[in-house]
Formats: structure tokens, sequence, C-alpha cells
């Protein structure tokens, strides 16, 4: 295959053409490719080179012939002598004049024994397109469409050879038209085209040089015409088209001083624009382990690689496969849409129609539910073939209809399979694929195929399923939406996502991150190249501060990132393609919106970075996983004894020991279903339960602080309220306050109310408010309530001081000011949940994470300590029980 196809077929099959081997790896290579009788060039593939590059124009000068309205007079001669010509290729540049739809000769060759002997005439039909017709010794090729009569500027080339009387029609670099049997049969064949004779440009002699008619007369431009006596590969008629001449069998070049001119012709110098050089690929010569180059037109063996784990991911993905999709397509179509393996599917070169055929019984399948969650081989196969659609060539001529039909088909299935539920699926063959972003790809490609959906009439196109669209006009647009990408890409951040800022050491740091945003597109087209320019653009952020996905574990977005792809595929296969801030910058960083500059155009998108992940080693992790867990179990168990003995031992009944209890009760049953909350996650339902009851006891752990904050107020401050109407109240704050807001919430926000991977509120949308809002009110009353009471503690301190010892030193009288201060805060703080506070520090360093945890994990145990083994009532309880038992 040429170079192109070979990567191709490679692609197709989820490997990569063969790269450039080391210099330690070239002597097996070729023993290895002399095994299997491969000699001479093989095709290679450069480590660092650009794909896919777009042909650059370049500008040629040339003088050109106008031939003005059809006429007997109008023609050029050619002062050459012909030889006998058993092959010949005849190319030139040629602009028809729209005016006309008549039979043209664009040339025509006569010979003394035959006037007919070598000719080019055109035509155009009623759907504009202009038709050619090959002569040779009076036979007549049929009349076949090679370009749109639309006054621009065509190449064309005409080959015929003696043997089987094989001829072509090139247009534009493509083959048009092609047979073989022109003026090979009969008495005569076979036979060469003769020598000697005469060549006129223009029109077709019915003598020897002479006797033109009007209606026969070429009208329109023409330039470079081009002889040569043998038939032009399709690599030489692309070079011949870049505007290069080949010398080699050379018999006429375009030349003023080789023409005669007739009066009433006008002769120019005109300005082309022609198709850079036919580029070079990199291939390996077998025997010599040399490295050189070649057309990448031509056709070479080659090779496909598979790292090792990739291939035995495809392996396994092929044995565990049920072939539903495949089946199910397969049966619909009537016919083999979907093959066995994926190692044996073909590169198909399809037509609109086919492609459209083939998207709509997959689309039907996918839609229908037949296959609930696609299997890695479904997944791949549904790859393969997007990857064949979008390398359709759409012909000049194909219905637009079926071309916009085709768009919404491949955006549906793009949608379908990004869908959550499929996942898992990416995770398990994501040494094989790009990930989802080879989905991204793949949309890429397909916007380039509606070009000619556009029209002086229709300037916009936009093509939309779900959370995926594409848009074409003079820049196309591509987005995909927050909802398409992210739950594969964030599962994936800390493997596919590298950071690219500069280290204090020169090198790469790198740095986990999230895409917080939509994935964009943006490329600005001219005659339908790609010009790279710079782009400025905003995103709306999809992710605020995330907030704790567990109650005691805080996480915040440090700083936002403008990225883009870099599909290094061949690189790094399993990372989905890398991003990389190079050529960007950060114009505007708002709470809600990134602006960002480029000084280029490709995929763009915002990474959050969290420095939770950052900071965080895996090790650390699960060391404050275990601490959470063991601290939690802890608390509970120095609660649920607090709770017995507040119950048993007889406490006098007061306000304060009732708001004890009530707060002991939440913060244990809070705490207990956070021990188990894991063993939820893989339930949908029982997951969601626990997020709510969750959220109710935590919320209400908060609410009884409130209310052990206010009761202190009201020891410090006098209230003019009844104990029985201030315990109502208590009881509404504690209890009513959570189940209203736990209400509330469930009620604005049931289907966004879960984390994705914890039972507890998600982090992704502003339900994770719904805790810490009022948890940050709460905290700053309490705060506000413990500095009243220690400046009321201490002021009350100095007082007795004074009067008690007034000529205590004055150590004597600070000390016991500090003391005065400590002692209630030492005592306030486990039931005001101040130490909820360090939570901010939490992303200073690893050492806030351990004390905070260790703070709060063992708030239980703190109570314990404080309110019973400490506590003056609970000892002379159990003092009373004891004495009454020895009575």
């Amino acid at each position: 295959l040429d170079w192109w196809q070979a990567d191709r077929y490679c692609e197709q099959r989820f490997a990569q053409l063969l790269f450039e081997p080391q210099d330690s790896e070239q002597g097996s290579f070729s023993k290895l490719l002399q095994s299997h009788h491969i000699r001479g060039s093989v095709w290679l593939k450069e480590r660092d080179s650009v794909l896919h590059k777009t042909k650059r124009r370049r500008g040629h000068t040339a003088p050109a012939l106008i031939f003005g309205e059809k006429t007997d007079t109008k023609y050029v001669k050619v002062l050459s002598d012909f030889p006998a010509l058993p092959a010949v290729t005849a190319c030139a540049h040629l602009q028809w004049d729209t005016r006309t739809q008549e039979v043209a000769t664009i040339f025509s060759y006569a010979v003394p024994a035959f006037i007919n002997e070598f000719q080019l005439r055109g035509c155009v039909d009623e759907e504009g397109f202009v038709r050619f017709a090959l002569i040779v010794h009076g036979h007549h090729s049929p009349y076949l469409p090679v370009f749109r009569a639309d006054g621009q500027w065509h190449h064309f080339c005409v080959t015929w050879q003696q043997e089987n009387g094989t001829w072509a029609i090139y247009a534009d670099g493509k083959r048009r038209a092609s047979a073989s049997g022109l003026f090979s049969v009969g008495p005569s064949a076979p036979q060469a085209i003769f020598g000697q004779g005469t060549f006129i440009i223009g029109q077709d002699q019915d003598s020897l040089g002479g006797t033109f008619k009007a209606r026969e007369s070429f009208s329109g431009n023409i330039t470079d015409l081009h002889i040569w006596q043998k038939v032009l590969s399709t690599e030489q008629i692309e070079k011949v088209r870049s505007c290069w001449v080949l010398e080699q069998d050379l018999v006429f070049g375009w030349s003023s001083n080789a023409l005669e001119v007739e009066s009433t012709v006008q002769a120019v110098t005109t300005q082309l624009l022609c198709p850079g050089p036919v580029e070079e690929c990199r291939v390996l010569e077998v025997g010599s382990s040399g490295f050189s180059y070649a057309s990448c037109l031509q056709t070479l063996p080659f090779i496909c690689h598979y790292s090792k784990d990739a291939y035995w991911q495809l392996k396994r993905a092929q044995l565990e496969s049920s072939h539903l999709l495949a089946s199910c397509v397969n049966s619909l179509a009537v016919r083999t849409v979907i093959p066995d393996t994926v190692f044996t599917t073909g590169v198909q070169d399809m037509n609109l129609s086919v492609a459209l055929d083939v998207l709509d019984i997959l689309t039907t399948v996918l839609r229908g539910g037949e296959v609930p969650v696609l299997e890695p081989s479904d997944l791949l196969v549904v790859l393969q073939l997007l990857s064949q659609v979008s390398h359709t060539e759409i012909q000049e001529g194909d219905e637009l209809e079926m071309l916009e039909k085709l768009g919404q088909y491949f955006m549906e299935i793009a949608e379908l399979v990004l869908e959550e539920q499929n996942t898992g699926t990416w995770s398990s063959i994501s040494q094989v694929t790009r990930g989802p972003m080879a989905v991204v790809e793949l949309c890429d490609r397909m916007v380039s195929l509606l070009v000619p959906l556009l029209t002086p009439e229709r300037t916009k196109i936009t093509i939309q399923y779900g959370n995926i669209g594409l848009q074409r006009v003079t820049v196309k647009n591509m987005w995909f939406g927050y909802g398409s990408l992210q739950r594969s890409l964030s599962s994936r951040s800390t493997t596919a996502v590298s950071q690219g800022t500069a280290a204090s050491d020169g090198g790469q740091k790198y740095l986990s991150t999230t895409v917080g945003t939509a994935v964009i597109s943006s490329t600005l087209l001219s005659d339908q190249q790609e010009i790279s320019t710079s782009v400025r653009y905003r995103l709306q952020h999809r992710v605020q501060n995330e907030f704790p996905i567990t109650p005691w574990l805080s996480v915040e977005v440090k700083g936002n990132f403008c990225v883009f792809s870099l599909f290094l595929l061949h690189v790094s296969p399993d990372a989905g393609g890398m991003w990389s801030t190079a050529g960007c910058s950060v114009v505007m960083s708002l709470s809600d919106s990134t602006a960002c500059f480029c000084n280029h155009t490709t995929h763009f998108a915002i990474l959050l970075q969290v420095c939770e992940q950052e900071q965080r080693t895996i090790t650390e992790e699960f060391t404050l996983q275990v601490l959470t867990f063991i601290g939690c179990g802890v608390s509970f168990c120095a609660l649920i004894v607090t709770f017995i003995l507040f119950l048993v031992v007889r406490v006098p009944k007061s306000e304060r020991t009732t708001v004890h209890k009530n707060l002991i009760f939440a913060l244990a049953a809070g705490e207990a279903l956070l021990m188990f909350s894991g063993l939820a996650k893989t339930n949908q339902v029982l997951c969601f339960m626990v997020t709510a009851f969750l959220h109710l006891f935590f919320m209400a752990s908060f609410s009884w602080m409130l209310v052990e904050g206010l009761l202190l107020w009201s020891k410090v401050v006098a209230v003019n309220m009844s104990e029985d109407r201030r315990m109502k109240f208590y009881y509404v704050t504690g209890w009513g306050l959570p189940v209203l807001i736990v209400g509330v919430t469930l009620a604005t926000s049931f289907n966004n109310y879960v984390a994705d991977n914890h039972c507890w509120l998600s982090v992704q949308t502003n339900v994770i408010w719904a805790f810490v809002g009022p948890v940050l009110c709460i905290l700053a009353v309490n705060t506000f309530v413990l500095l009243r009471v220690v400046m009321v503690t201490v002021a009350s301190a100095r007082r007795r001081s004074k009067m008690l010892t007034p000529n205590s030193s004055l150590e004597n009288q600070l000390g016991t000011q500090i003391w005065a201060m400590a002692k209630p805060v030492l005592v306030l703080l486990p039931v005001l949940g101040l130490t909820w506070v360090c939570g901010i520090l939490v992303h200073l360093s690893i050492v806030w994470a351990y004390i905070f945890i260790m703070l709060n994990s063992l708030q239980g145990l703190y109570i314990f300590l404080v309110y019973a083994i400490y506590n003056s009532e609970v000892r002379n309880a159990i003092q009373r029980m004891k004495d009454k038992k020895k009575a």
C-alpha cells in the first residue's frame, strides 16, 4: 500500500505503523523481514513527524492561451516533431468557458494516413459537469464527467498505451475514468500512434493541419501542456499537477517559443496556485539496514506494530466477546457489516450511500437498547466503523441531504458510546485506544466532510445530538459538552492529563487535574485547507470549588490552566491524548469561567488543578483513610458509652444534659453510617439512602452544636424566655432545621444529589452547599459565642482573684487568668465543633490533614473524657450509686 493507506491500515487495527528502529534493533528487524522474503524498502513512521500534513500551495507563472468565442480561425500549432507513440500522456491546466455547452476540441493530432489519430474532446452536460472523450485512430471513448464547469482552473491528464488499448483520464490529481480496449482490436491491432503528425490546440482537423469548424472549436484558456511518450504513474501525475516538469521521455514541453499562435488567439502570462511537492516518507532499506525517503504514494510493504499490553488487551476483548452487537447489526443489514474479529477488518473506501446505510443500522441498534452496555470488542468495532466513515470521499453530485443525515448519525453514535454506562468499557481498553479523545478526533475529521453543505445561501451548519455537536462555517467549531467526556476523562485524570508548567529546575512539573469545562475545537479554513491562527476563547466552569467527598476531607481548586490537546498517540497510547499549555495563557479567571488566549488552533479545554490530588500520594491517602476509620470507630464507641452513662447513672435532668444527649446521638449515628458508607457504593438506591441519612445526621450534629452555643449564650447574657419555651426552640433548631434542609435539597436536586464515586453529596454541582453553607454559618456563630464566654470567664476570674487574694503576685494573677481562658476553650471546643475550622488549612500541608482528621474523628472520645469521665455531675451520680449499693 502507499504510506497513507498503510498508516490507515494499521490504525484501523488499533496498531501503529512501525517506528524507525533504534540502532540496536536494526539488525534484528532486517533478519525478521528477510526471513519473510521481504526485500527492498519498507514503510516507516518518524517519531517526530506531523501526520497528514496539509498540502502547501505555491505560485507558478506560465504563458497561457486565451481562446475567445468559438470560431473557425483561432488555433495554435505545436512546433515539435512527434515520434511514433506506443504510449502517450498529455497533461495541461484548463479553464473551461462556462457560456457554451457544445462539443469542443481541446487538441487534435493528425497524420497523413489518418486525420483523427489522437484527439481530446469535451462538452458540458445538463448537470454542469465537463465530460471528456478520448479518440485514438478514430476509436471514440464515451463522454465521462471529469470536473465541474465552474470557471476555475483545473488540471487534467489523459493516458493511452498500445498494449490492450488501456486509457485513463485524470482531473485534479484523481483518476476520473479508465478502461481498456480503445483501438486494440481489429486486423491492425496492436498499433502505436503514428509519428510525424501535426498537433493543433483548440481545433478539430478535418484535413492535415486545417479545415476547422467553428462549432467544434475550443472556448476557454489553456496552459502548461506537456506530452510524454509513456504512461505516467499516479505519483508522477501528482508531481506534474504540482507544476513540476518531468524531463524523462518528454516529447513536448510547454514553451511560447515552440508554439505558432494565430493572431486572434491572445497569449498572456498567468499565475497558478499549484499544490506543493509530493511528500516523501521514511523507509527502511532491508538488507543494508539503512534509511531513506520515498514518495508517499508508492506502494511498498509495511509492518503494523503493537505494544504488548495493547495486543493482549485486544486479544482478551476478542476472546471474551459475546458478539451481540455484531449479530444485531449484521442481521439487520442482512450482510457482514461488523466482522468476527477486529484484527481482520480491512481498510474500506466507503461511498456516501454505503456509509449512510451502515451508520443508520448502527444507530438503530444502539438507540434501541438491544445492547445496554457495550463490551470492549463492541466499542472497538464502533470506533473502526466511525474511522472508515470519517475517511469517506464525498463525490461531486452526491445528495446533500444524505451528507447532512450522515453527520447527524455520526454525532448520535458518538454521544451513545460516551454515555455513563460505558465508562468501565473505556477503561478496559485503555491500552488500545486513545480513550474518549479518540471520538473527539474522529468527529473532527467528520467536520471536514461537510464542506459541500456550505453554499452562498447557506453559510452555517450546526448538527447536534445531546452533549455533542459540530458547526461549520469559515471557522469550523466543534464542542463536546461537559457531560459527554467528563466521567471518562476524570476517571483517568492522573494518567491521561499531563500539565506542563515549568518547574524550578527547568523540567516539567506534572500536576493531577480534572477537566472542568466542555472540550471545544476551532479551525480556520481557507480553500478547504487548515490555517493556524490565534484564538481567544472563554469557557464556563462545570466544576466549582470541590468540597469534601467525605465530611472531613476538604478539597479545593488551586488554579486554572488553559490547555489544548496533543494527540501524541504513539508516544503514549494509553493516555487518551495529552494536554499541553504551550502557547496558551490565562487572560482572565473568574469563579465561574476562564478566558484564555492561544497562538494556535486545536482542541481546547480548561483544566482545574486540585491541590489535594497534587500533594497526596496513594500511601498518604490510604493512611488518612485508615486513621479516619480507626478514629471514627473509637469515637463511636466512646459516644455510645457516654450516652448510656447519661441514661443509667441518673444525672440530674437539666437543659444542658438534654442537649448533650441529642448531640451525642446525632454524632454517633452519623459516624456509624460514615464508617460503612463505602459498602453501599455498589447499590445505587442504598447509596442514595445512606447519603440522605448522612446528610441528616451530620447536619443535626452541627445544629445541636449550634444549640450548645445558644445554651451557653443564655447563661452569659440574660434571655427573657422560660426554660420550657427554650427547649422547644432547641428541638426545632436541632432536628427541625436539618430535616428542612435535607428535604428542600432532595426536592430541588433529586437527580444530582449523590456524588459519582462516593455515598456523599455531589461536589460537581451546588448540592454540596446544602451541607457546607449551614456548617460555615454555625461555626461562625459558635466562634463568636466562645469568644464572648472566654471574655466573661476571664473578667470574672480577674475580679475573684483581686477580692480573694488582693496581695498576690502579678505572676499568680496572670496564671489564674490564663487558666480561666484555657479551661472554657478546652471544655467547649468539642461540643461547639470549632475543630472543623482546621479544614480551611488542609490544602497547605499534609500535616494539617492529619491534625484535622485526628481532632474531628476523635471528637466522640473527647466528649466522653470531658463530659463523662471528668464531669462532676456524672462522677457524683456514680458515687451515689456506689454508696446506695453499700447501704
